[in-house]
Order: C-alpha cells, then sequence, then structure tokens
C-alpha cells in the first residue's frame, strides 16, 4: 500500500495526516481551492474537486489503493448520492482500491432505549440523518462484495476535543433533560477516532462494522455537567422533556430522542486498539491541562 486517497478533509482527517503522511503518498480531497494550501502544508497533495459534481471526481479513479472516507451525506435527501457518486468513479478502471474505510455514525442504530448495543443489531435509522447514513453503508457493503474491495465501517458517536466542545451552549444557559427522562449518550476524542481509522486500514476484516466509541458510560446530562465543572462554568439547567421542546432546535432535540450503550469490544479485539482518552474524563483532563 502506497497510497491512501483521503475524501473528506476536515478536523478528524487532518488529525490523521501527521501518521499518514511519514507512511504514504497521500492524496485529499478538497472542495474549495484555497483549502489547498493548508493541507500541502500538512504534507498531503491536494486534489480539488466536488462530491455533488460527478464529472469532477473521473481524476480519483485508478489513483490510490486504499481510501479513507470522512465526508458526510447531504444534509437533505432519503440516501446519499454523494457516496453513490464516488463509487462508481473508482469503479470506472479496472485498478480499484483495496480497501475503504468510511466513518459512519451510531444513529444508524436508531433509538434503542438505553440498551447495550453491539454491531450485531440491525439498523433501525430513526432520522433523515441516520438513514442516509444507512444507505451509504449498504452502497458500500455491496461495492466491497462486487468489487472484492475490504470495506470497514466505523461507526462513530459523539465526537470531542478541544476545540470541538458545547461551550457555547453552556454559556447560553441552554438546558438538558432532567435525570428521569435523559439518554444515554457515547463519545469519542476526535485523536483517537483518526487513530481507528488508520488501524481499520490494515486491521479491519472485510466489510465489518465497528463501534468506534470509547468506554464512557454516561448520561447526556452528565456529560454536559463535566465539561461545565472543567471548565469553570454554570451546570446546564434539567428541563422535562415535555418542556424542552420550545427552548432548544429540532436538531438538538433529535439527539435528545435516542438513547443507547454502545459495546466497543470488537474495536478492542480485532483492530488491538488501545485509547489514548478512554474515558470524556480522561479526555477533558487533558484539554484543560493543555
Amino acid at each position: 500500500m502506497k497510497r491512501i486517497l483521503i475524501v473528506g478533509s476536515g478536523d478528524v482527517a487532518r488529525r490523521a495526516l501527521p501518521w499518514l503522511t511519514r507512511r504514504f503518498r497521500v492524496l485529499a480531497l478538497v472542495r474549495q481551492p484555497e483549502a489547498a494550501a493548508e493541507l500541502r502544508a500538512l504534507g498531503a497533495v491536494p486534489l480539488v474537486a466536488d462530491l455533488d459534481d460527478r464529472r469532477s471526481l473521473h481524476r480519483l479513479a485508478g489513483i490510490a489503493d486504499a481510501v479513507l472516507h470522512f465526508a458526510p451525506p447531504p444534509q437533505s435527501g432519503a440516501g446519499d448520492p454523494r457516496m453513490a457518486r464516488l463509487l462508481a468513479a473508482l469503479a470506472s478502471r479496472r485498478s480499484l482500491p483495496q480497501g475503504l474505510v468510511y466513518i459512519s455514525t451510531t444513529g444508524v442504530y436508531g433509538d434503542c432505549a438505553g440498551a447495550r448495543v453491539d454491531e450485531t443489531r440491525p439498523c433501525k435509522a430513526q432520522t433523515a440523518r441516520g438513514r442516509r447514513r444507512v444507505d451509504a453503508e449498504q452502497r458500500l457493503r455491496r461495492f466491497g462484495r462486487r468489487n472484492r474491495v475490504r470495506v470497514a465501517l466505523l461507526r462513530a458517536p459523539g465526537i470531542y476535543a478541544a476545540d470541538r466542545l458545547p461551550l457555547e451552549r453552556l454559556r447560553r444557559g441552554d438546558p438538558v433533560l432532567a435525570a428521569d427522562d435523559d439518554v444515554h449518550t457515547n463519545h469519542i476524542h476526535a485523536d483517537d477516532l483518526a487513530r481507528i481509522a488508520c488501524l481499520a486500514l490494515f486491521r479491519a476484516l472485510p466489510g465489518r462494522a465497528y463501534n468506534a466509541s470509547d468506554d464512557s458510560a454516561m448520561r447526556m446530562g452528565d456529560y454536559f455537567d463535566a465539561v461545565a465543572d472543567r471548565f469553570d462554568l454554570l451546570r446546564p439547567p434539567r428541563v422535562a422533556r415535555a418542556q424542552i421542546a420550545e427552548k432548544l432546535s429540532p436538531l438538538t432535540l433529535s439527539f435528545m430522542s435516542e438513547s443507547r450503550r454502545l459495546d466497543n469490544r470488537r474495536l478492542k479485539r480485532e483492530l488491538r486498539l488501545r485509547l489514548r482518552y478512554p474515558t470524556v474524563s480522561d479526555g477533558l483532563r487533558a484539554v484543560t491541562a493543555g
């Protein structure tokens, strides 16, 4: 494996670049030409293309031994046409990538009423956002089987890091659910997710899904309390579910309608992962120490 193509050159991809560029020639797809200079400074070769423009993707065919796919689906619609366009471009030449790693979401499971969830649980996404991810996963599995490409699906929960914390929500005083109504939530530090993606290139089994989650077992309100305490902010007010709808956006409310506890044993056993930040507490301590 010599050449890696990154699709979706955002925060997690940039965290993976230092490890990748020391070992491979890394090609990074960018939508805006002005982002090319930053990626070049990080050691990647930028390629300007747009997942919403089929013609711009032709140049991606046959150029990489493996693909790391970090890009999200569109913000509307029932499926993921971006994934369809990318896979069509990759398959337009006989030289296909050996592997493809996709960062999906644990929203594909839907609401599990707080149950412990491993990767054998059927996908029952209940939001349009989750259904688009299910569509992307299904397209990838079919692509992998049809073309003998080793596909790995990394189902990530809430991603956090120093610059990905709900500090503004806490400063605004946005409420969270009262303890009796609260949901179980799951988390992964962005640095650990980048490492998981890199490990999956080599260690993931074909067509395999992995819960890319840390070891934390928290409710959503407890997570916000932990962030508030670490940054000396007021804890958010707790509000009953019946009253909270008028105070928050529909997107925020959708995250409060699903409850599950992720089982990450497959991640540790098959990818042989040792988390840098095993819990949210570990991650928050590192953030404030830094």
